[in-house]
């Protein structure tokens, strides 16, 4: 029955923060942005993963790791590596 169920009329946003899981959705979000948006720069600049593995100072299975939407264990240094080896700056903010 419609009445019984607690989650009905809220938000999708607001089931995740009170299954607790909602941190962890953004986090998962935030992680396969970047790696499509650093992906697509690496597109529209022509860059193979082993040229821009050399332009980050890295290893071509480390740049795989960075891309890989679903590995949410990647570091600031070397998200802000990757956005300047494609021209780019990294922004963060606490909102």
């Amino acid at each position: 029955m419609a009445g019984d169920n607690p989650h009905l009329g809220s938000t999708f946003e607001e089931f995740l923060a009170e299954e607790g899981m909602l941190e962890e959705a953004n986090a998962q979000a935030v992680k396969r942005v970047l790696a499509w948006q650093i992906g697509e720069a690496m597109k529209a600049q022509g860059l193979t993963k082993v040229e821009m593995a050399r332009r980050m100072g890295t290893s071509r299975a480390h740049l795989d790791r960075l891309l890989d939407p679903n590995n949410d264990r990647v570091q600031l240094d070397t998200v802000q590596r990757a956005a300047a080896a494609v021209g780019r700056r990294l922004r963060l903010e606490l909102a």
